[in-house]
């Protein structure tokens, strides 16, 4: 307990709870507090001074015995709780939490990622492929607005020279933050600053979120089909996957409420509009419907809204129904601006930011400045606006293209997307050990096209095959050609 409070040798306060010897003296007001006063019942927990079920004192004892603002204690408490050393009790109060074993695989619910679709991994994500990019997540560099970026990013190369001394602010380019919470109050959800924190992309973000708040053996619930990586990572951090069906109809709420009950997951990641690979949008009563599920199995959602800048303005938003209580948001500039730029956002409560920013700090410490300055210059730039009008335009135009191509194939859509820059499509035929999406990706990538089969986003075993294609490259007869050649 060397860097957090310690027991005083002093009689119990009344109640019998000891009092901490909290450092008055430190640098950082509240904040400080709280992380004394967290570490220190952290450190109560391990040693097993305090036993599992314990029972801990009222908010008002606690801040009365250790002369701190009942806020200082709602707010350790709250972190105790994220962290899982805490449970609480309605009507009851807070609890030394049982500590959770680390459950063994479950092999049944993760499905193998063919090899084929491992090797293709660092083309669909590097750009320096030769191949034609119809399975990649980025739109060529001229529907971005070339002069936009490139203006923005040598404007953030003549950064200041007092700022090359030190790593940044931990939260991230204040600027940047500032404007991004007027934007978001501007058009969803009121957020302050200080309640953004960056991070390298949404990936980066996930990850952070993913350390904070999960364990091995955790559950966490997935949507099916979902974000690859998304699902690579939950595996790497122990945790089972639990793959929700999603159709064109939105998401399976029976399977959904089986599961939950079933398993009592920690969090949801879910993609509310535009959604990768299907390219549909959750409606707002089933927004809703999800927001009270969660509330009724008590686990986090994760909205992954990195596509909400080529969504309507009137597509449901689980942050904004919200109000960041249960919801944690995730953002990104990698469709509006480039992938290269690798900036994205998380947006939470005032309780679960610090926690997220302690363990960004100690995984990579601070983001890069640089990039966040050329994000910020890129998005109040006078022609941004009108530049993501246009590339919603350019989108939607593509769109039809494709579906039209994948068509004249023999392809049909899986369902019907509402936006954005993904089509997916395929064939109503069971796949066979000769013909399936493993096979034809094979194919593809021996005749230089870069195919996202559907293995590559489903936990279960796909019962068809089809691909997700991306509708910048989409539209040329080389594809079209290729597709036919090998229909079942």
């Amino acid at each position: 307990m060397a860097d957090g409070a310690r027991l005083q040798d002093t009689p119990p306060a009344p109640g019998g709870w000891p009092v901490l010897a909290i450092d008055r003296s430190r640098r950082g007001g509240n904040a400080s507090l709280v992380d004394q006063i967290v570490a220190a019942i952290a450190a109560m927990v391990q040693s097993r001074e305090l036993r599992v079920g314990t029972r801990m004192p009222s908010v008002r004892l606690f801040a009365k015995a250790n002369n701190v603002s009942t806020f200082t204690v709602v707010e350790s408490y709250d972190r105790l709780l994220t962290l899982g050393l805490l449970n609480s009790r309605r009507g009851s109060g807070f609890f030394v939490a049982q500590p959770k074993a680390v459950a063994a695989p479950q092999q049944t619910a993760i499905a193998a990622t063919p090899a084929a679709i491992d090797a293709l991994t660092p083309d669909l994500y590097s750009g320096t492929s030769d191949a034609l990019p119809v399975g990649a997540g980025w739109l060529p560099p001229e529907w971005y607005g070339e002069t936009t970026i490139l203006d923005a990013v040598r404007h953030a190369m003549r950064i200041p020279a007092n700022r090359l001394r030190g790593y940044g602010h931990p939260l991230g380019f204040p600027q940047l933050r500032q404007q991004m919470a007027s934007n978001l109050a501007d058009e969803l959800f009121a957020v302050e600053p200080d309640q953004i924190l960056l991070t390298n992309g949404a990936t980066h973000a996930f990850d952070l979120i993913l350390r904070t708040l999960t364990r091995p053996g955790d559950t966490v619930f997935v949507e099916d089909p979902g974000y690859s990586n998304l699902l690579s990572l939950v595996r790497h951090h122990g945790c089972i996957p639990v793959g929700i069906p999603r159709t064109d109809a939105g998401l399976d709420f029976t399977v959904l409420a089986a599961q939950a009950a079933k398993t009592q997951p920690k969090l949801m990641f879910v993609n509310t509009v535009l959604q990768n690979p299907l390219g549909t949008s959750l409606s707002q009563a089933q927004a809703h419907k999800l927001l009270g599920m969660a509330e009724q199995f008590d686990f986090w959602l994760v909205e992954d809204d990195i596509y909400r800048e080529l969504a309507s303005r009137s597509d449901a938003s689980l942050a904004a129904m919200d109000g960041l209580r249960r919801v944690i948001h995730v953002a990104s500039f990698s469709k509006s601006l480039s992938p290269v730029l690798r900036v994205g956002a998380i947006s939470a409560s005032h309780t679960l930011v610090p926690e997220l920013l302690r363990v960004k700090m100690l995984a990579g410490l601070t983001t890069s400045e640089i990039n966040e300055r050329a994000v910020y210059d890129a998005i109040t730039a006078r022609g941004y606006r009108k530049m993501i009008e246009k590339l919603v335009a350019q989108l939607e135009h593509a769109r039809e293209r494709t579906i039209d191509n994948l068509r004249g194939a023999g392809l049909e859509p899986v369902a019907r997307a509402r936006g954005g820059m993904f089509v997916s499509a395929g064939w109503p035929v069971a796949p066979t050990p000769e013909w399936n999406g493993k096979t034809i990706a094979d194919a593809a990538i021996r005749a230089g096209i870069l195919l996202s089969p559907n293995d590559f986003f489903m936990l279960r075993a796909p019962d068809s095959v089809w691909f997700r294609f991306n509708v910048a490259y989409a539209d040329t007869p080389a594809l079209a050609d290729f597709l036919r050649g090998h229909q079942p």
